[in-house]
């Protein structure tokens, strides 16, 4: 039986015409263009997805370029950052490349288009240049500096470069129309001044090029052949044909720029300056914390690169923006790590359990499989003693016949080892419970094949040894919004639906398997979720972050 033929997206469908016309497979080539002012989010990782996994279709270089323009927001703390995040999603660029490596030609080809009369220097104010754009309905006016003479342009631009110019004062516009139905065609600023230090050429440029004419330049000279962007580029398009005009090199493939919508995240903003907001709030810690977007963030939580490309490829790449629910994303961590994931028990909100029929000083240790998904995973042990710990949640003196947990005068059996049946409990002056007394069958241990191991009770509960139980800082995460979008409302501040409960801190008991868990490991604490082992964890205090539970329980 034949495996049915996947079909193809609009990109892929675009690659495969241009195939068929006028493109050659080894002239296939891809990239991926952060620019270095911040940390990579979940939206970057479809764009990182869509072009490393073009390229590995069709056997094709992807280059990781930095779009490094602008050296007021740049660092290398951000290149190095979207560097680690790129590989620990999996994939490999051809080549490490940067814009401000093509400063120099860059350079060169504007003063070309201004001896062809294409590019000029304006000495306007930024806001009469805004002003003089005029509107969607509305042509824009001509500059009074527009018809300046080739030589004065090429002296004034040189003065920009040499840095004799004030910051702010001239800037290098292209010469099209300032009639155009595109406001993006009006005679857009190529150059500004900026007597800033670079985090690559230090001081040695006193002028930097403006996005749209380093990015479409810088694809041509690494002959990209498809430069896929977000929607909100599509505007942009013509701009990019039209500077890639002016470059006349007849022997060279021109790169063609293609959009595809923005997928956002429900439950969550990914704009830097609203996550900035909040680190300054003191809601969030840092870029890698947990609840944020960022890619660090998901990592530190405890997501895997496989789920994140799964989540990125299964939204598929379409022509309309949507939201996709966050729920998506977390059915996506949790199929992944129900696969990786290993098995240990551990108590997040504790209640004694004695079991009054166990010898008091004997301690057993039993075996508990690692993973039931993947039989080479084996085994490791647990002990077992008299007192032990058990969720709160899973007992009630009293109960209807659908609580399949533990309550007075019923069984249940305790995973991996033994039945007990609940004989009394003890009570506090509030009347709270604070131990409950069982007894247990001492021929039904699991795994023993005796008749009593076999015999079938309706409840199975996790649990933790008191004795041997190891302590650990529990952080419990959750939505970081309370509604699906909190920047739909103009009229309210984000912060206003804040989820409160976005980050709980507890306590919790885990089994001594994990006392030398190292930083990044996951595991799956039975009935209760994921959890990954935090940077912050150390031999002296163990902190594990909740990355999410076994089924999806929100509310909201």
């Amino acid at each position: 039986m034949s495996t049915p033929q996947k079909s193809l997206n609009f990109i892929e469908q675009i690659i495969e015409e241009d195939l068929k016309n006028n493109y050659s497979k080894e002239q296939l080539q891809f990239r991926f263009p952060p620019e270095p002012n911040g940390y990579l989010h979940i939206g970057h990782a479809s764009s990182i997805s869509l072009n490393f996994g073009l390229g590995l279709k069709y056997n094709a270089p992807v280059n990781l370029r930095f779009d490094d323009t602008n050296p007021t927001k740049e660092e290398s703390e951000f290149v190095e950052a979207i560097k680690s995040d790129v590989e620990w999603l999996g994939f490999k660029w051809a080549k490490e490349c940067y814009a401000s490596d093509y400063f120099q030609q860059l350079y060169d080809w504007a003063v070309e288009m201004i001896k062809n009369g294409d590019a000029y220097v304006d000495s306007q104010s930024s806001e009469a240049i805004a002003e003089q754009k005029g509107t969607p309905t509305q042509k824009g006016t001509n500059s009074p500096y527009r018809d300046r003479s080739v030589e004065e342009n090429l002296k004034l631009f040189e003065a920009m470069k040499n840095g004799e110019t004030p910051e702010g004062k001239d800037v290098l516009r292209a010469k099209i129309s300032m009639g155009a139905k595109n406001m993006l065609m009006r005679d857009p600023v190529m150059y500004r001044c900026l007597h800033q230090s670079h985090h690559r050429t230090g001081s040695d440029w006193k002028i930097y090029p403006m996005y749209d004419w380093a990015h479409g330049q810088s694809d041509y000279i690494e002959q990209v052949s498809h430069s896929f962007c977000t929607l909100e580029f599509l505007p942009h398009r013509e701009l990019y044909n039209w500077f890639a005009k002016k470059v006349k090199e007849a022997d060279k493939l021109k790169p063609k720029q293609r959009e595809f919508a923005r997928r956002n995240l429900s439950h969550t903003v990914v704009s830097k300056r609203k996550l900035l907001k909040l680190m300054e709030k003191g809601i969030l810690e840092s870029w890698d914390d947990p609840r944020m977007p960022t890619i660090s963030g998901m990592r530190r939580r405890g997501y895997t690169p496989e789920s994140i490309v799964n989540f990125a490829e299964s939204i598929g790449i379409g022509k309309r923006e949507n939201t996709v629910n966050f729920s998506h994303l977390e059915f996506c961590v949790r199929e992944d790590l129900n696969k990786k994931a290993p098995r240990v028990m551990g108590v997040l909100d504790p209640l004694k359990v004695v079991i009054t029929n166990y010898p008091e000083d004997k301690i057993e240790m039993l075996d508990a499989e690692n993973n039931p998904e993947d039989q080479s995973a084996g085994s490791h042990k647990v002990p077992f003693s008299r007192e032990i710990y058990i969720e709160k949640e899973d007992f009630r003196e009293e109960a209807n016949r659908k609580f399949f947990r533990l309550k007075l005068g019923k069984e249940v059996r305790l995973k991996n080892a033994y039945i007990i049946k609940a004989e009394s409990c003890v009570k506090d002056d509030d009347g709270n419970i604070t131990e409950v007394h069982c007894t247990y069958d001492e021929n039904s241990r699991s795994g023993s094949g005796t008749e009593a191991s076999k015999r079938k009770v309706k409840g199975t509960l996790h649990w933790v040894s008191i004795q041997h139980a190891v302590t650990a800082k529990i952080n419990i995460y959750d939505r970081l919004f309370m509604v699906e979008n909190p920047t739909q409302d103009k009229e309210v501040d984000f912060l206003e639906h804040i989820n409160p409960n976005s980050h709980q801190i507890i306590t919790g008991y885990l089994e001594p398997y994990l006392a030398n868990a190292k930083v990044q490991e996951r595991y799956q604490f039975q009935r209760i979720g994921y959890f990954c082992v935090d940077k912050t964890s150390t031999s002296e205090q163990l902190v594990f972050n909740k990355t999410v539970g076994l089924r999806d329980s929100w509310k909201g």
